[in-house]
């Protein structure tokens, strides 16, 4: 984990979340709707309700 933290450290934000999508998308897809939204969720932080409800709605 630290060798992936180390090279995300490395990188710019963007190319770094560029090249982490893929992957999260993949990752995501193989939970169940309640769970990816909880992760979706987790990823957002202190996002307010009005932020989060409308994403979930995308």
């Amino acid at each position: 984990m630290k060798d992936l933290q180390a090279m995300l450290d490395s990188m710019e934000p963007a190319d770094a979340l560029a090249r982490l999508l893929p992957l999260m998308q993949s990752l995501l897809s193989h939970l169940d709707e309640e769970a990816r939204v909880q992760q979706v969720l987790r990823l957002l932080g202190n996002a307010n309700d009005d932020e989060v409800g409308s994403m979930v709605n995308l």
